[in-house]
């Protein structure tokens, strides 16, 4: 039996088988430029869950000094059977949050956890990222950013809990306790959180109230199965492309095949004659573009429609990107001067003893999650609401807003569970949520007034961007007999992620985009001059689990492990070396992934080396020791360990899956078939049989282990990535005598 199937979605002849048997105040948040944008239109501000907006304005009461993200009733429900229901303010796609912070608030609120739920949040402004003010899931921000947040909403909620009871036995609150789900007082006297919750959440919220010590901590550091994981592996779980509404239409887009051009002429008599096709709509698209959205009762009948439509496209205006020449463009761009992020003298490069002159190439990489994009609209009078997994709901209710002629308090965004993302479900220009939108509205004049779900295929997916930028580095090096770097001149080739962007006034300086120059020089203090240029391609361009750690790693890891073979010493102890005692995360770390690797000590079979790397990222450091060979001329990985420094892990079971989900991606680009590449302006690959992606047959063993610590968490989504593929190529260089300039690899 297969759950939540919609037969329409599938073609005809598998049918027949199956059939058989208000906005928050701008001026008291930080991001300024987000909310310019963001306030036309809005940060939707709807209706709390219980209270809060009682309590918000509720006369003589500490809660009007809270925001609505420090305050409970938004986020903690308690059912009459004391089931616990924590509402996350992040989107859940894979990373755990909807099992961290629920954790988190547990923790404090003293909850039994075996009653414990999650549900997801909205572009309601109670779920605002309390440290950026905006919605937002990235950066691997959410435990890090909400974990202070979360065990205060916990203690708030328990304070009212045991005013409750205190009340209700005519006690002083202080000669009771809390425990697992239950008020204790005097004379053995027990109350249930669900007996309690109605008068507690009508009491005054606390302001201030005192946290636990961490050495009493019960549930954080604790392994911790998911709470979805039941449902996903038993295929119950739900995500933004199951939504379903009483007479929903589904519809596919043809979209253009260069980025940003418009239709000639469109033939759509065939598509209007499939079955279940309601109609044929040109809309437009991002970036300037025009489409033809085909609207029917299914997905197979739309996209049977969508085959049958035929279009002529005019691209006289565009741009069309080729690889190879632009391959050959940001050679000569990386030959001139250009701003610099970086400014040390290279006078001693003329005389530096040892020379290292090195240019990497690094290709677009697509998202690829394994739940393609999708978003369904519906709308009625004066009212849009939203179904998506959406990574930034506030941005995209304000897309929504503008795109409808609405008020922000006039759109809400139901956040979806979402199969994956890695950056792609957060476009400044809210692409396909704007595409479904333009749908819906077009959809609505042409008479059919119902709800409308917009889904892109795989093939959309890959061919249809947005991408992992093209980067090209070129670096010369001087360095002594000791492997002393004197001089490092580095250029950076690559568009700019945030240029354009809500992020540009703050992510740009001086020409330069942060992003792409991160990981760049630490935490070796090298002498380095750094140059940035950013051309402008008609390719869109977003960011990629780990941004620019993606490249950056790479290249300073690969080069470090050169000039400490050029030099014949160990990896491992010429970067303690250069971390000198400035940087005791990174040497725990490494130490950590050295002393459970058996690195220096035991004898690998033949035919195998060691490769080593570490990176920070997003505040946390990963460090990796592999082992690597060469079989029939391609690269193998066997084995894989990890140190971790994340400070205090929430869940260590979702550390380990996140450093070896991340570590999974680093593996796919370097594997023959990992990019995307133009030609003509058209995107090559489409699917998964000529864009690879790793499989388990390529998954090497895998081991994590975490540096133990009390200090505040810091982020884990994204810095497994970045040290996977210089750890990797670092062995096959110590093998094969060559090292290794661009993914995929190139052995050749």
């Amino acid at each position: 039996m297969l759950p939540n199937i919609d037969y329409r979605e599938l073609p005809r002849a598998m049918q027949r088988l199956m059939a058989g048997g208000p906005a928050d105040e701008a001026a008291t948040l930080p991001r300024r430029s987000f909310l310019k944008l963001a306030g036309a239109g809005g940060l939707a501000l709807g209706a709390f869950p219980h209270l809060a907006t009682a309590q918000a304005n509720g006369a003589g009461q500490a809660a009007s000094a809270l925001k609505p993200t420090q305050q409970p009733s938004a986020f903690v429900q308690i059912a009459p059977s004391g089931e616990v229901t924590v509402t996350i303010n992040r989107l859940e796609f894979g990373q755990g949050v909807q099992t961290g912070l629920p954790m988190i608030l547990a923790e404090e609120l003293d909850a039994d956890w075996r009653l414990v739920r999650s549900r997801n949040g909205s572009n309601d402004a109670a779920y605002l990222d309390p440290a950026f003010g905006i919605h937002i899931t990235g950066g691997s921000n959410s435990i890090k950013n909400s974990f202070t947040q979360y065990r205060e909403l916990g203690a708030r909620a328990r304070a009212m809990l045991l005013a409750a009871a205190a009340a209700h036995w005519n006690v002083d609150a202080a000669t009771l306790r809390t425990q697992a789900g239950t008020v204790l007082g005097p004379g053995g006297r027990r109350l249930g959180y669900g007996e309690l919750a109605e008068a507690a959440m009508a009491l005054p919220v606390p302001e201030k109230v005192t946290l636990k010590d961490p050495k009493d901590f019960r549930l954080i550091g604790r392994p911790t199965t998911r709470l979805d994981a039941r449902a996903k592996s038993s295929g119950r779980q739900d995500f933004g492309i199951d939504v379903k509404h009483p007479g929903q239409l589904t519809a596919v887009v043809a979209h253009p095949p260069v980025f940003g051009a418009r239709l000639a002429s469109v033939d759509d008599s065939a598509a209007r004659a499939v079955k279940g096709v309601k109609a044929v709509l040109r809309v437009p698209l991002d970036r300037g573009a025009e489409g033809v959205a085909v609207v029917a009762d299914g997905y197979w009948p739309a996209k049977l429609g969508r085959d049958a439509l035929k279009l002529q496209w005019d691209t006289a205006a565009v741009e069309k990107v080729d690889s190879e020449k632009q391959l050959a463009q940001y050679r000569k761009l990386a030959a001139r001067p250009g701003p610099r992020k970086f400014d040390a003298d290279m006078a001693p490069l003329a005389t530096a003893p040892r020379q290292l002159e090195a240019e990497f190439v690094f290709p677009y990489l697509a998202h690829a999650p394994m739940e393609p994009l999708n978003c369904t609209v519906k709308l009625s009078e004066g009212r849009a609401e939203v179904w998506t997994g959406s990574q930034c709901p506030g941005l995209d209710a304000a897309a929504v807003a503008r795109v409808m002629g609405l008020k922000p308090e006039q759109v809400a965004v139901h956040v979806q569970m979402a199969g994956g993302g890695f950056g792609r479900r957060f476009s400044s220009t809210s692409d396909f949520v704007v595409e479904a939108c333009e749908i819906a509205k077009a959809a609505r004049a042409a008479g059919l007034n119902v709800p409308v779900r917009l889904l892109w295929s795989r093939e959309d997916d890959i061919k249809g961007g947005y991408y992992r930028p093209m980067h090209l580095h070129r670096a010369r090096i001087g360095f002594d007999e000791r492997g002393k770097v004197l001089a490092w001149d580095h250029v950076i080739v690559g568009q700019s992620i945030t240029t354009g962007s809500v992020f540009e006034p703050f992510q740009v300086k001086n020409g330069i985009d942060a992003t792409a120059t991160e990981g760049m020089r630490d935490p070796y203090a090298l002498p380095m001059r750094l140059t940035v240029h950013h051309p402008k391609l008609n390719v869109p361009v977003l960011w990629w689990r780990s941004v620019g750690s993606t490249h950056t790693a790479f290249v300073m890891e690969t080069l470090i492990d050169e000039i400490a073979r050029s030099t014949q010493q160990d990896p491992v102890a010429y970067r303690m070396q250069l971390f000198g005692d400035k940087h005791p995360r990174h040497r725990a770390a490494l130490q950590l992934a050295v002393d459970q690797s058996g690195y220096g000590k035991k004898q690998l079979p033949a035919g195998r080396a060691w490769g080593v790397a570490v990176h920070e990222s997003f505040k946390s450091v990963v460090a990796y020791v592999a082992e690597a060979s060469v079989r029939d001329g391609q690269p193998v990985l066997h084995r894989v360990t990890a140190g971790v420094h994340c400070n205090l892990a929430v869940n260590p079971r979702s550390v380990e899956a996140q450093v070896q989900g991340a570590a999974a991606m680093g593996l796919s680009m370097c594997l023959p078939g990992g990019a995307i590449t133009l030609k003509e302006g058209v995107v090559q690959q489409s699917n998964f049989g000529d864009f690879t992606v790793a499989r388990i047959t390529h998954m090497p063993e895998f081991d994590v282990h975490i540096v133990p610590s009390a200090e505040p968490p810091t982020g884990m989504g994204e810095p497994g990535l970045p040290p996977l593929a210089p750890a990797f190529a670092n062995a096959v260089a110590r093998l094969t005598g060559k090292p290794l300039r661009q993914l995929p690899f190139d052995l050749a």
